[in-house]
């Protein structure tokens, strides 16, 4: 699909007075911060609908961010970069930095400075807690992938943290629903206006895992998923098993922009483990160094992988042609392990 034009250096116009309002209510509640401080003064900016962040602010914090993410890859220490992710992005990075620091505790011999370049933003307008972005970028990793990264913050005092991290191919995303100044629209979590709400697609996409059918259409992330797990839960004197959960509360809330023909593309994550169970005489694959890295116990008769997935999904407008939803992409990381 064609690439919507970008918000890159500039913010958008201000052609109409009520977008002046808001940019003065802006300027308002910043001021305000500062003396509430005093106790001064109290407002309720959070009330006001409002553009999540400039695109100038956002080029920041995805700068910010790409400077921890290479201090902390570099040293394979977590702390470097703990400060700018939160959510999914935090829990597989900081697992992978573990992996990497207890193998190697010099610091990490291959690495690589990741460069993200021609970065586009989506900037949805909306009341309250938390602010939000999305950014589209060109990555110097992961083949032809786009990296898109969703930002959050939840106050003005805090930075902005990344939080979904996902890899797209070029050209995979849809066009979105912007007014005449460039906000996008973030899509309320509880909508009855499409064929998933955003608050029900983690518990349903694990449902699917389990049971296969509703709401999804055949892909990578889900046929082709359940059809890799049934070939490989029983082989030879070893068994695998799966348990699928949903993960939607504090930093792991979903997220989701209004796309142009009514749907929206949600941002969501699940929690997965896979157990697997040696019969007698028989032993459990050698796991890798970093699985060895981070598992606690010995592995005698079996090992459970525990997993955080962050995924990014189409979901089409209710009563749709079609009207299922489709997984653009999913990044899982292992998290911890047990050996017994």
């Amino acid at each position: 699909m064609s690439r919507e034009r970008s918000l890159r250096t500039e913010a958008p116009s201000r052609r109409r007075p009520r977008r002046r309002d808001r940019y003065a209510l802006t300027a308002a509640s910043l001021t305000a911060v500062s003396l509430l401080a005093s106790g001064c003064v109290v407002v309720h900016g959070e009330r006001e609908v409002l553009p999540g962040a400039t695109a100038k602010e956002a080029a920041r914090a995805v700068d910010r961010f790409t400077s921890a993410y290479n201090e902390a890859d570099a040293a394979y220490d977590a702390s470097l970069d703990a400060e700018y992710t939160t959510g999914a992005l935090r829990a597989i990075d900081a697992a992978r930095l573990k992996a990497g620091r207890a193998n190697h505790p010099d610091g990490n011999p291959e690495h690589k400075p990741l460069v993200l370049s021609d970065v586009s933003y989506t900037i949805p307008e909306k009341a309250g807690w938390p602010r939000w972005f999305v950014a589209d970028a060109k990555g110097n990793k992961g083949g032809d992938a786009r990296w898109l990264l969703v930002f959050t913050r939840d106050a003005l005092s805090q930075p902005w943290r990344a939080t979904y991290l996902t890899l797209v191919a070029p050209g995979s995303l849809p066009k979105f629903e912007k007014d005449e100044d460039g906000w996008a629209q973030a899509v309320p979590a509880d909508t009855s206006r499409l064929a998933l709400a955003p608050e029900d697609l983690s518990q349903d996409y694990t449902e699917y895992l389990r049971t296969g059918g509703g709401a999804f259409a055949d892909g990578a992330y889900t046929s082709a998923l359940r059809a890799t797990r049934a070939k490989n839960a029983s082989r030879p004197g070893l068994a695998t098993q799966y348990i699928d959960e949903q993960l939607t509360e504090g930093d792991y809330a979903p997220l989701a922009l209004r796309t142009a023909d009514g749907g929206a593309l949600v941002f969501f994550t699940t929690h997965h483990y896979v157990k697997q169970t040696a019969a007698t005489g028989a032993a459990v694959p050698t796991p890798n160094q970093n699985v060895r890295a981070l598992t606690t116990g010995e592995i005698k008769q079996s090992l459970t992988m525990e997993f955080v997935a962050n995924e990014v999904a189409l979901a089409p407008a209710k009563g749709s042609a079609g009207g299922k939803v489709s997984l653009l992409s999913r990044l899982e990381g292992l998290t911890t392990a047990k050996g017994e």
